[in-house]
């Protein structure tokens, strides 16, 4: 069971990576130091965007809009926090 537990933790690891980046990228192109037009970086984004949006949207769904910033990445990174806190402290459960 220790394994399952070690499986589920890196999945949140690189959910919060994915995350992570996802929102670094959507800077980089609002400033205008990424640009869409590039293959690589219009990949990248459309990738992120499509693993993410699942995510996303269900949490811009409950919460309310704020003019311009997008609060569904920091919800979900505060929810994915928590499963990490929550499943640390329930280890015993796994052996």
């Amino acid at each position: 069971m220790m394994s399952l537990f070690q499986i589920l933790m890196l999945i949140l690891d690189v959910v919060w990576f994915f995350i992570i980046a996802h929102v670094i990228m959507s800077w980089l192109i609002n400033f205008q130091v990424l640009n869409l037009r590039q293959q690589f970086v219009a990949q990248v984004w459309y990738g992120l965007n499509r693993i993410l949006e699942p995510m996303y949207a269900p949490v811009r769904r409950v919460l309310p809009q704020v003019n311009g910033i997008d609060l569904a990445p920091l919800a979900v990174l505060l929810g994915v926090y928590a499963l990490r806190i929550i499943l640390v402290n329930n280890i015993a459960a796994f052996y």
